[in-house]
């Protein structure tokens, strides 16, 4: 071969090479396995073990102060923190796992009630090396946040819970008979069969009648991310899961409310959404609450008002323990 077309090609080789290189994370990014860099933070993606189900978790921060875990809601998997990830992993390291049948983690027959789901992220923080978090939750992951705070509450610093409710506190019923009554308990062989193929139509309902407005509720590139991981087998059927044991929740609730939480609680509700109603339940079940209503917001409160939502978070989260 020509000598000059050998230097050439040797470069162009390479550069073919970096340039597949770097395509790659942005292809496993999609099924949600990769590292990402935003904003000079760099999000890495996991997979571990722990209480018997394959989690799949996002991790940043090598910060000093306590720990931080971060809990999705449904409709939603740890993508969601990513913007607050990168306000706070200056000074914690910041856990997201995809609660047990969403995103990348497993999709196991059984394990949805809300204290199984708390043993996950407690067997998973434990295999970090973490022994005491402060922690965060949005809709389910909200539940699974105040059921991981009951059973460890030495282990927990403070705990923040967004826009949903507890089931099997206080006056809980009265949402539980309002107009989402129907999927909480849509779940089944006819329901499967009815959003097969059509995930993103039933998944637009929660991003759009949850909303205070919904043009400006979840974006668009998170819609597509969401409805394809849901999509994935058995992802339906796993997320119907958390609404089929809202009744085990309701009980196992009810137990641990009879023991206030005394660490630091923060709750965040939508005042087009839950309003005053779950910080009223967060004061039935602990002694240190800050309630504060999102003006404006439906549900959706890390995208439809993240002007207020994250500085209200970082505040209380970089809080030094009291």
């Amino acid at each position: 071969m020509n000598p000059f077309i050998t230097r050439l090609a040797r470069p162009l080789a390479a550069a073919m090479l970096a340039s597949v290189t770097s395509i790659a994370p942005l292809q496993a990014n999609a099924a949600g396995f990769a590292t990402s860099t935003t904003n000079a933070t760099t999000i890495q993606e996991h997979t571990a073990t722990a209480n018997g189900v394959r989690l799949h978790y996002l991790q940043a921060g090598t910060g000093t102060d306590t720990p931080i875990v971060l809990l999705h809601g449904y409709a939603e998997t740890s993508r969601m923190w990513r913007p607050l990830i990168t306000q706070l992993s200056d000074q914690h390291a910041v856990i997201a796992p995809d609660l047990r049948g969403a995103g990348g983690s497993a999709k196991p027959a059984s394990g949805y009630d809300k204290k199984t789901l708390a043993q996950d992220i407690h067997a998973l923080v434990r295999s970090l090396g973490h022994k005491k978090v402060k922690i965060v939750g949005h809709d389910i992951g909200l539940m699974v946040a105040y059921a991981y705070a009951a059973q460890y509450p030495d282990e927990v610093e403070s705990i923040v819970l967004m826009d949903a409710f507890l089931p099997g506190v206080g006056d809980w019923t009265t949402v539980w008979l309002l107009r989402d009554l129907w999927h909480f308990h849509f779940h089944g062989e006819v329901p499967l069969k009815l959003v097969d193929g059509r995930e993103r139509i039933y998944f637009e309902h929660f991003w759009n009648d949850f909303a205070a407005d919904p043009k400006h509720s979840v974006p668009e590139a998170d819609r597509q991310f969401y409805a394809a991981a849901y999509a994935q087998p058995s992802g339906m059927r796993a997320g119907f899961e958390y609404f089929k044991a809202f009744e085990q929740d309701a009980r196992d609730f009810a137990g641990f409310a009879q023991t206030k939480l005394t660490m630091p609680m923060l709750v965040l509700a939508g005042e087009k959404a839950s309003g005053d109603f779950l910080i009223q339940q967060g004061r039935l079940v602990a002694t240190q609450v800050d309630g504060r209503v999102i003006k404006g917001s439906g549900h959706w409160l890390m995208e439809e008002a993240p002007g207020q939502t994250i500085p209200a978070l970082v505040e209380f989260l970089n809080r030094p323990a009291r």
